[in-house]
């Protein structure tokens, strides 16, 4: 079983994503176009769950699930869109999980509200912050079910992905 922890912010995750990315550079094709750090793992100083959340920018969806054998060769298990329509998901480590892999269509609006929620937190330290404390509150609340987790959170990230869309332009 899974167990639901939040901790301090390791100064080790930059390099983890970047090996990470180093092997998916690997695969074969040229359906990968941009990989990007993103989630908590990518905020300097932000408490988080120890996963590594990283995007990828693919040409096509159905050249990249013709590569779901090489990610699983490569350690990744194939999770479809898991509730997210036009993403594909893989996660990584079993029940001790190191990595999640989102991937989308280059374009589409989920990389947008990713990378300005991400930037917005680097940006705004004292909103990291009470993120950080809404996470651990959050984390102790939920009985180590990871569904209750995300709705402790959600109006806090809603809120403050509006915020990010408008300070990267992409609202008003």
């Amino acid at each position: 079983m899974r167990m639901l922890t939040v901790v301090d912010y390791d100064e080790n995750w930059p390099a983890l994503f970047e090996n990470e990315c180093s092997l998916l550079q690997m695969m074969p094709g040229k359906v990968i176009s941009n990989i990007h750090h993103m989630g908590s793992t990518s905020v300097p100083g932000l408490a988080a769950k120890p996963v590594i959340d990283i995007l990828i920018e693919v040409t096509s969806l159905d050249e990249l699930d013709s590569l779901n054998n090489a990610l699983e060769h490569i350690g990744y298990t194939v999770r479809g869109e898991n509730g997210i329509s036009n993403r594909r998901y893989f996660t990584k480590g079993g029940n001790q999980r190191s990595h999640h892999l989102h991937a989308f269509a280059i374009g589409d609006a989920q990389i947008i509200k990713h990378l300005a929620f991400r930037d917005y937190l680097i940006k705004n330290k004292e909103v990291a912050a009470q993120y950080a404390s809404i996470k651990k509150a959050a984390m102790l609340l939920c009985e180590n079910d990871n569904h209750r987790y995300s709705t402790f959170k959600a109006d806090f990230i809603q809120k403050h992905l509006r915020l990010a869309l408008i300070d990267a332009g992409y609202m008003d």
